[in-house]
């Protein structure tokens, strides 16, 4: 049984949703093809725990959001929107939002949403299990890409292709059921709506095999969904609570509990958004009016802007004296910022937990025991063959990742101390560190081991998130999945730095547009300093994590690795991959990636050409 949809009869007739099929659901505006997109996202994300990819095309992230609060209370969606709901109604829409805040739901709105942008966040979510398209517009509309019969035929064409080439469904809204479209389209699997008062007829065509399966469901548009039919759905209910373990799942993105929407504020949207780089008109915007992800984190941005306006005047507009002062003060400073952040987070996270032996340092200057997945390798079989002539000259690109650190906040970090568990095994709801009894085997000459080049033999300790790392390449059928025999572990959550990260990444954003050198620089030095004085510093008297550490560092590794395989899978040649930022490459780089200095971007440092000409 694939993933559900979360209405029962539909899933009976589909199997669920299968890994690498395409699924379309045609419907004239107004039958629900859209409603059946956002049961399968909050069916799978909500109920099922499994991260989804929801590309919102003429939507936007609150439009979202009510649907699901609606449908999943259920609550009168009209009244919802209006900002007229009860008293207990109010208290149950928050505490839903409070979950819908952690649940692993990466929503896309942008007015620039692209099939190559939806495929781009692919690779930034670890554990992805299902992408949803709403939806695919037949009426021309040059503010969205995917609107226009042409359009609708090529965007199909490419998420049908996304399905295959990554193995997880997709499932696409479009707004007509018009029978020469959608024969036209010529897709692995059609589910034709047409409405009738409170009734849906749902046909469902396989490519070859024609229709499947006829089936009647119930629209239930006050609640914002489609049911079957002996669902009943008159009486709103209280939200179910979730067990404490299923708060920490894959994808998530813990935030502080939303506050009720009042009688004049309708419900706001609660998702966490797709990592997907953005277009150039994008970027060039300022950030909206809300903040990063439609949020003010202007109290928290404002903290940096008066540390730098302090130092600056300070100094006499000295902009090298006043770098190097903020710079001193970045490590309290950062302290100071990320507690700021913590306030009225769901977790109250471990301070100074006891330090495990394999974690302490060996001497004043030497390192502990656990492996990170550092990078610096090159592409012999290439070079070999360059020598040797049996490969035409090539010109290689230097990449560099931007902020890779600052990036890496968005890891899965334990939040209490390590318990051990002598029989190991993986558990996505819990992070630390593992113990395999090899190193693992590696055999793809053209892309790097994702645990980097040390070669020791016997058992390795790894942290978090190059396990993770090592799970995905298994499931890309790259290796065989980690074998783990001992485990330290204990809950996780992907949102212990996820406001951290944003405000410093918002706030690096507003300097660079403004050509603010002094505020970027005391930025990077505040995530940077951050990492390297968690674990076993005396700089840093306010946390002691040096699991932390470890797993900041290898998501960077990580990080650096899955833009390695992007470029390969792109056609591009990889050819060396440095530490957590240098990526090497020949071919058409910026069909891959987009150029830029913002988190999201790479930037072109050196371009040379291989073999080198000997010098005479």
């Amino acid at each position: 049984m694939g993933l559900p949809t979360g209405i029962r009869t539909l899933d009976d007739a589909l199997g669920g949703l299968q890994p690498g099929r395409f699924y379309l659901v045609a419907a004239a505006p107004g039958a629900g093809s859209s409603l059946i997109a956002t049961a399968a996202a909050r069916t799978s994300a909500l109920d099922q725990h499994h991260p989804v990819l929801y590309a919102a095309s003429g939507l936007t992230r609150a439009d979202i959001a009510a649907r699901i609060v609606a449908a999943h209370l259920p609550v009168d969606y009209r009244r919802l929107r209006a900002g007229r709901l009860t008293p207990t109604e109010q208290d149950d829409t928050a505490a839903l939002h409070h979950h819908l805040a952690q649940a692993p739901l990466y929503i896309d709105d942008g007015t620039d949403l692209t099939t190559d942008a939806i495929a781009e966040s692919v690779p930034d979510l670890p554990g992805l299990a299902l992408i949803v398209v709403d939806r695919l517009q037949t009426t021309e509309d040059p503010r969205l890409p995917l609107s226009g019969p042409a359009q609708i035929t090529d965007a199909a064409q490419a998420l049908a292709h996304l399905a295959r080439t990554h193995e997880l469904p997709v499932v696409a809204a479009v707004d007509s059921d018009d029978p020469r479209l959608i024969a036209e389209l010529s897709l692995d699997i059609t589910i034709t709506l047409t409405r009738d008062a409170d009734q849906i007829h749902a046909t469902i065509t396989e490519r070859d095999l024609g229709p499947q399966a006829a089936l009647t469901l119930h629209a239930d548009l006050a609640h914002a969904r489609i049911t079957d039919p002996a669902i009943p759905y008159a009486s709103p209910t209280p939200p179910a609570q979730p067990q404490a373990a299923n708060l920490h799942t894959p994808g998530h993105t813990p935030q502080a509990p939303l506050q009720a929407p009042t009688p004049t504020e309708p419900a706001q949207a609660a998702h966490t958004d797709a990592p997907r780089r953005s277009s150039h008109r994008r970027t060039a915007a300022p950030p909206p009016p809300g903040g990063y992800a439609n949020r003010d984190y202007s109290y928290f941005t404002g903290m940096i802007t008066r540390a730098v306006d302090e130092a600056l005047h300070e100094h006499d507009g000295d902009i090298t004296v006043a770098t190097e002062a903020l710079v001193k003060k970045a490590v309290p400073n950062a302290m100071a910022l990320f507690e700021a952040t913590r306030v009225g987070g769901n977790y109250e996270h471990t301070v100074y937990p006891e330090t495990l032996e394999f974690l302490r340092k060996k001497t004043k200057d030497g390192a502990d025991e656990i492996w990170e997945g550092r990078h610096n390798w090159t592409n012999t079989h290439l070079m070999d063959a360059l020598q040797n002539g049996t490969h035409p000259p090539i010109t290689v690109n230097a990449l560099d990742t931007n902020a890779s650190f600052l990036s890496a906040f968005k890891t899965h970090l334990p939040i209490g101390a390590l318990i051990h568990d002598p029989n190991g095994g993986f558990d996505p709801k819990r992070s630390g560190i593992y113990r395999l009894p090899t190193r693992p085997t590696w055999h793809h000459p053209d892309l790097p081991d994702p645990i980097g080049n040390r070669r020791e033999d016997g058992p390795v300790l790894l942290d978090d998130a190059t396990i993770r790392l090592l799970i995905r390449c298994a499931r890309l059928g790259l290796c065989e999945a980690p074998r783990i025999t001992e485990r330290w572990t204990s809950g996780t959550s992907e949102g212990l730095l996820e406001k951290f990260r944003r405000v410093l990444t918002e706030a690096r954003t507003n300097a660079i547009e403004a050509d603010d050198t002094v505020t970027v620089e005391y930025i990077k030095a505040m995530y940077s300093k951050f990492t390297s004085t968690i674990g076993e510093s005396s700089v840093n008297r306010d946390i002691r994590r040096p699991d932390w550490m470890h797993i900041i560092r290898s998501q960077a590794f990580a990080n650096l690795w899955y833009k390695s395989h992007r470029a390969h899978t792109n056609g591009l040649t990889v050819v060396r991959v440095r530490g957590t930022d240098e990526l090497h490459v020949a071919g058409d780089w910026r069909k891959v990636f987009t150029e830029g200095r913002l988190t999201t971007q790479m930037k072109q440092k050196d371009q040379y050409p291989l073999p080198r000409k000997s010098a005479r």
